[in-house]
């Protein structure tokens, strides 16, 4: 293993396990709630204990200041919601261009079964030989997405985590599959890490218990956006997720320890 990628996988993660933030919605879906001011959401998340942040390049200069010494990681595609084809994401940054942003990673999005996957396919392989070139880590986010597909299938789980070992990602991410025996079924498919995405919000006992559940499945950890970034407490609800990522906490222990009341 090239020893500038071990040494900034290590900046993005803590003993092996992850807890990104990602912030790219801005492209996605507009300055919605939490991305208005960056600048307190990433001072927030980072005291609440995240590893690391991901956004995109043109941000850079307000996540720096503000990101308490965590890592940093640059997403290079994306596509919006007003768009034509959401699924459709488009080169949006470089491997030097993250470099020159300050990132420790770069992280690209690939939908597996959509009609764009021969495309996507063919960036994420040029990527990571690129990324490779520099010591640069490459997290693909590898969702089962098309006509006709379960995003939430194990199986075709399973063949998006391995897929991005195959592209020679470092780090994939994926949907969960719902419970802690069927993930397991999708983390056996690849030796890489496998966090899950965080998906839209729900009450906090949701959001800690499919963290709970995915790591019994072997996950490495999350890559959860707006369950935290849109929270009315986003260090609290980090610290939570926190606890169960890094402190194998469980789900009463994980709110109780974050001040966050049992909901309703």
């Amino acid at each position: 293993m090239h020893a500038g990628l071990d040494a900034r996988l290590e900046r993005i993660s803590t003993d092996g396990r992850y807890l990104v933030v990602p912030m790219d919605h801005g492209i996605t879906l507009g300055p919605v709630k939490g991305l208005v001011e960056l600048e307190t959401t990433v001072d927030a998340i980072t005291r609440g204990g995240a590893d690391a942040v991901l956004t995109q390049k043109g941000v850079a200069p307000r996540v720096h200041p503000n990101k308490n010494g965590k890592g940093y990681i640059v997403h290079v595609n994306g596509s919006t919601v007003i768009g034509p084809d959401e699924n459709d994401k488009r080169i949006t940054g470089s491997v030097e261009e993250a470099l020159r942003s300050g990132a420790d990673a770069v992280s690209f999005h690939m939908n597996v079964g959509s009609e764009h996957e021969p495309d996507q396919m063919t960036q994420l392989g040029e990527l990571t030989e690129k990324a490779h070139r520099y010591g640069v880590p490459v997290l693909a986010m590898n969702y089962a997405r098309g006509s006709g597909i379960d995003e939430h299938d194990a199986e075709s789980l399973a063949h998006a985590v391995r897929l991005a070992e195959e592209l020679g990602a470092d780090v994939v991410k994926t949907a969960y599959s719902g419970d802690g025996d069927s993930f397991e079924r999708v983390c056996q498919a690849t030796r890489l890490p496998v966090i899950i995405a965080g998906g839209s919000r729900g009450t906090d006992r949701d959001t800690v218990e499919m963290v709970r559940g995915a790591m019994d499945g072997g996950a490495a950890g999350v890559s959860m956006g707006r369950s935290i970034f849109q929270h009315d407490d986003p260090e609290a609800i980090t610290r939570a997720v926190s606890a169960v990522v890094h402190e194998d906490a469980d789900t009463e222990s994980a709110l109780r320890e974050a001040g966050l009341g049992i909901e309703a």
